[in-house]
């Protein structure tokens, strides 16, 4: 697949941004990823592995497919020239977590999570996107082993290692001045994560989870053709290329009461440190041309870091467990390094779900989330597609249903 000109792809896991996607369970997009601190069941394994602890001592494995629905992007220019639209796109992302017995006297779990952390797809038909994001596709897998030890009666902490493989496709057309590119690559890169969960009281959880920063190291091939009208057609550059991204590290703080009527209330404060990725620089091995200088000089990204707030409610209700959540997500994208790939803005998040248990072994659910992004204004007075004008329509559907088994 293909990767390399992704000012989007830094993501992946689960992070801050347009094409994060933290909702990796169906108690995730129920809740709008307000599930850390009350993270329970085979998911616990993904959203705080300390939890896993706490869960009855059962083995637990949870099969969820989520569909995920972009809407077009509205761009309308400043000076009234461009009225365009991006494509729509959908797509069906399967996931799978497990959470073991006790192991041993001590109360020790393990767990294995694999999940979509990251993904984007945005297409263009229309100039000046086209330009630049003709088409722009992430995909990412994380296999996510997991360890939880009981440090005290009321403290656990949990351990992971992070496998993550990266997939891309980015196309560009310019069109009339004949520029264009299409490059691949995959990679495979390592990271960890940490979990703490203090439960001072039955009703009361406060947790914190990390997330390690993973340099995506990317490499694969490209073709670039850089082509004045002037000359003939032919490929200006054909071989291998390379890029390292940096996936930022993510900060969870969380807490969560449970009151008599079995209502449970989560806050989460999110933070996640953008701040990492600098700029964007392509390698093409070689002797330099117009071509690989153009799409090889080093692109200024300076993100920024970010906050995401979240709150979750959960109310239990004999054999049915309702849940819904509010979130409002900042954009991590500076005004003057916002392109076209990702025009990303602030958004609010709001997301409903159920579950209900068929029998003592099963249980089956439904979630739906919706993330509407703010209209945004971009004034650019630099680059070589420098963007003015504004940015609306954009918003993400998310309907997940799963199925846990305990044995």
């Amino acid at each position: 697949m293909r990767i390399i000109t992704l000012s989007v792809l830094t993501a992946a896991t689960l992070l801050a941004g347009g094409y994060k996607i933290p909702e990796s369970s169906l108690n995730a997009t129920a809740l709008g990823a307000a599930y850390v601190a009350n993270a329970h069941g085979a998911d616990a394994a993904y959203y705080n592995p300390a939890a896993m602890v706490y869960n009855d001592d059962a083995g637990l494995l949870e099969v969820d497919a989520t569909y995920i629905g972009l809407s077009k992007i509205h761009y309308a220019s400043t000076s009234g020239a461009y009225n365009i639209d991006s494509k729509s796109e959908s797509f069906l992302v399967p996931t799978l977590h497990f959470t073991s017995k006790k192991l041993g006297d001590n109360g020790a779990r393990v767990g294995l999570s694999i999940v979509a952390p990251a993904g984007l797809s945005k297409r263009w038909d229309s100039q000046p996107a086209k330009s630049s994001a003709e088409e722009f596709t992430l995909q990412t897998i994380e296999v996510n082993p997991t360890m939880a030890v009981p440090l005290s009666n009321t403290m656990s902490l949990g351990v992971g290692f992070r496998i993550v493989r990266t997939d891309g496709v980015v196309k560009s057309n310019t069109g009339a001045t004949q520029v264009s590119r299409d490059l691949t690559g995959d990679a495979i890169d390592y990271g960890y994560n940490l979990a703490l969960n203090y439960r001072p009281l039955n009703n009361l959880s406060l947790a914190a989870t990390y997330r390690s920063k993973i340099s995506l190291d990317v490499e694969g091939s490209a073709t670039l053709n850089y082509l004045p009208s002037a000359y003939p057609t032919h490929a200006a550059y054909s071989g291998p290329a390379s890029v390292s991204i940096p996936l930022p590290a993510a900060l969870n703080l969380a807490t969560a009461y449970t009151f008599e009527t079995e209502t449970t209330v989560e806050a989460v404060y999110e933070r996640t440190y953008w701040s990492a990725y600098k700029n964007l620089d392509f390698d093409y091995s070689g002797t330099p041309n117009a071509a690989t200088v153009a799409f090889g000089t080093p692109i200024p990204k300076n993100y920024e870091n970010t906050n995401t707030y979240r709150l979750g409610l959960t109310q239990k209700i004999d054999k049915l467990t309702a849940m819904a959540g509010i979130a409002y997500d900042e954009s991590p994208t500076p005004e003057a390094t916002l392109g076209y790939e990702l025009p990303d803005s602030n958004a609010w998040i709001f997301s409903l779900g159920a579950r209900y248990q068929i029998t003592p072994s099963w249980n089956i659910g439904l979630a739906g989330l919706v993330d509407m992004k703010e209209s945004r204004e971009v004034h650019q007075s630099s680059g070589s597609n420098p963007v003015n004008g504004e940015f609306s329509n954009a918003k993400a559907y998310l309907v997940t249903a799963g199925i846990e088994y305990r044995f």
